[in-house]
């Protein structure tokens, strides 16, 4: 297997099924001039290139698992924050889009922020005010998240998302646009493929909540850290973060009692207003 080149692979695959290179190349979420150098093998693909090329070609099964494994240079990847600033934060919004629209089930667990699905506009703003972006490419990384928002109105896939108390009480930003975003969690948990959990301060936990993560099926983790975005598509990683999701899926609250302690969390920030 090791002997495949992965590059001359795909783009047979490509020729195979009767797709131009700019049709795959917008299905995967790159450039043709990308796809054109994967194929030539002037670059390595990495997973998540691979994932979005062969999702667009429409392999799957055992063809798609051994592609996958001849892509991994090594089981797990990191690609810094400023790698990604370099290139343009809203390209890589494109990316996760494109894996999130292959997706059935998403789980997310995020002890940090609210969910970049959940964010309105100023909640992005908000934090990324540190990041000195200047102001049309971050109107280009508002635009691209919340382009991304489009995939939680297909009733055929399912979100689950769980956030700790705290991340609903750090005012990233004014008390206003904080009630807000509470408000915006609140409608979003009641569609009917959105599973929103937040774990309470109080009581006993089964572990630390350590890094923000994301499992898309059973297929593909990605895990934030606060200088890279790591990705792995070993089945023994993702049970480790699947089984750490489970357990503080255990301890949340959703539902009613989900968004009860969010309007009192939003009420408070109301009432700092009123007092400010």
């Amino acid at each position: 297997m090791n002997n495949v080149d992965i590059g001359q692979a795909l783009r047979e695959l490509r020729e195979a099924s009767g797709k131009q290179a700019k049709v795959v190349a917008r299905g995967a979420a790159m450039s043709p001039s990308k796809l054109s150098k994967i194929e030539n093998g002037a670059l390595a693909p990495s997973v998540i290139d691979a994932e979005r090329i062969l999702t667009a070609l429409g392999v799957s099964g055992g063809m798609k698992a051994r592609l996958m494994e001849i892509a991994r240079q090594v089981a797990t990847e990191a690609t810094a924050w400023r790698i990604y600033r370099r290139s343009g934060l809203h390209k890589h919004q494109e990316e996760i889009r494109a894996i999130e629209a292959g997706t059935t089930l998403l789980r997310l667990f995020q002890p940090s922020c609210v969910p970049g699905l959940l964010q309105t506009p100023e909640y992005v703003r908000g934090i990324l005010k540190d990041w000195d972006l200047t102001e049309v490419a971050l109107g280009k990384m508002v635009g691209a998240r919340l382009k991304r928002h489009d995939v939680l109105h297909d009733e055929g896939r399912n979100f689950h998302f769980l956030i700790t108390e705290s991340v609903l009480r750090w005012e990233i930003m004014g008390v206003r646009p904080m009630a807000m975003q509470l408000d915006k969690i609140i409608g979003m948990s009641r569609f009917p493929n959105i599973n929103i959990g937040v774990i309470p301060q109080r009581g006993v936990k089964p572990g630390l909540p350590t890094s923000a993560f994301a499992l898309f099926d059973t297929r593909l983790a990605t895990i934030e850290v606060p200088h890279a975005e790591i990705t792995t598509t070993e089945i023994p990683d993702i049970e480790l973060y699947l089984n750490k999701f489970r357990k503080f899926e255990r301890v949340a609250v959703s539902g009613d009692d989900m968004r009860d302690l969010v309007a009192d969390i939003r009420d408070d920030f109301l009432r700092q207003q009123e007092t400010d």
